[in-house]
């Protein structure tokens, strides 16, 4: 169901729809949509739309034009779309979106991972929580979303790991089989991941339906895809929208918090949790910084010496095997519902 009162869009959505081979209802406003809004397949709101029916489920997608600038997203975050499509950019990645609503297929979970200031340390983060996860048995996919942050096989010690990087697959097109994408895929830890080049070329672009159809089948393929965000505006509006759940990471600082407070402005209508970066005593001092930053501690990352160091020479993975980031991971895990914390027990 699309609802709008823009003819023009409403024939951009038609001409998507029925290239997905689907049926569409248009409605004009929210009053009309409200009896088929939970019945429908999926639910398309125009831009023109900016007050909902109550309902027990957000719009699926916010639909808009590409002059429409910066303030698409900011609608979008103000009344709780799950995503935003840019036409016509975005219209291949919209009709396999809609093709799959049709039929969804069971999918992992999406844990977007970001700093809430600079050196914030969640690349560190993102990388020993994928390691803990495989190490309880579940298929793991760490994704460098950041193409400015140097490329998180550096970290890995794997840039001369065999397998596929963003520029091989800044061209893809339509639905990517999940299983294809998984075997292309070069691994380190125990766990596949998808990087930028640790290289001092310049990155090749991959659009947002390219990243979108990529981020997609790793849903399919994999239980858990663990997204290194970073903190640019273009790797936020493409991959945090798509996230089921953000983790922001936080320095255990008044500086950072306040930095990490004007980052969710940013940020999209997703579940997000707080995670205080530091010393034992951190602790003490996480509620009131949680309070300040507006969101809930999840956990405590653990500040051990050489860790920056680590970083440099590829060692973060040895780091991980650590109890007290192991005790941080699992707390992190939790958050996923014991969905994969059963996974040990089995």
């Amino acid at each position: 169901m699309l609802v709008t009162r823009f003819d023009f869009l409403q024939g951009e959505v038609e001409r998507i729809v029925a290239a997905a081979g689907g049926l569409l209802r248009v409605v004009a406003d929210v009053s009309e949509a409200a009896p088929f809004w939970d019945s429908a397949a999926a639910v398309l709101v125009g831009s023109d739309i900016r007050e909902l029916p109550p309902r027990r489920r957000a719009p699926a997608v916010l639909v808009g034009l590409s002059g429409e600038g910066d303030s698409l997203w900011h609608l979008g975050a103000a009344i709780g779309a799950q995503r935003v499509a840019v036409l016509p950019d975005a219209a291949a990645w919209l009709a396999e979106y809609l093709s799959r609503s049709r039929s969804p297929e069971a999918g992992g979970v999406v844990l977007g991972v970001t700093g809430g200031c600079g050196g914030a340390g969640a690349t560190t983060a993102a990388i020993w929580i994928s390691q803990a996860a495989a190490g309880l048995g579940a298929r793991v996919l760490l994704v460098d979303a950041d193409p400015w942050g140097g490329g998180v096989e550096l970290a890995l010690a794997a840039e001369e790991a065999p397998g596929l990087r963003w520029p091989d697959l800044a061209d893809a097109s339509g639905s990517i089989d999940p299983g294809q994408l998984a075997d292309a895929l070069p691994v380190a830890g125990g766990f596949s991941f998808l990087s930028w080049p640790g290289s001092r070329e310049r990155p090749a672009p991959v659009d947002s339906s390219a990243a979108g159809g990529v981020l997609d089948a790793a849903r399919r393929g994999f239980e858990l895809v663990v997204v290194d965000i970073g903190r640019n505006a273009e790797p936020l509006r493409t991959f945090a929208w798509d996230c089921d759940r953000l983790l922001i990471v936080v320095p255990a600082q008044l500086k950072a918090a306040v930095a990490s407070a004007r980052l969710l402005q940013e940020l999209p209508p997703v579940d997000a949790a707080l995670v205080i970066r530091g010393k034992a005593g951190a602790a003490l001092d996480g509620t009131l910084i949680a309070e300040s930053v507006g969101l809930p501690l999840h956990a405590i990352m653990p500040e051990i010496r050489g860790t920056a160091g680590a970083a440099e020479l590829g060692r973060l993975l040895e780091h991980g095997r650590r109890r007290s980031v192991r005790r941080f991971a699992a707390a992190v895990l939790e958050l996923l519902d014991g969905e994969l914390l059963s996974l040990e027990a089995q």
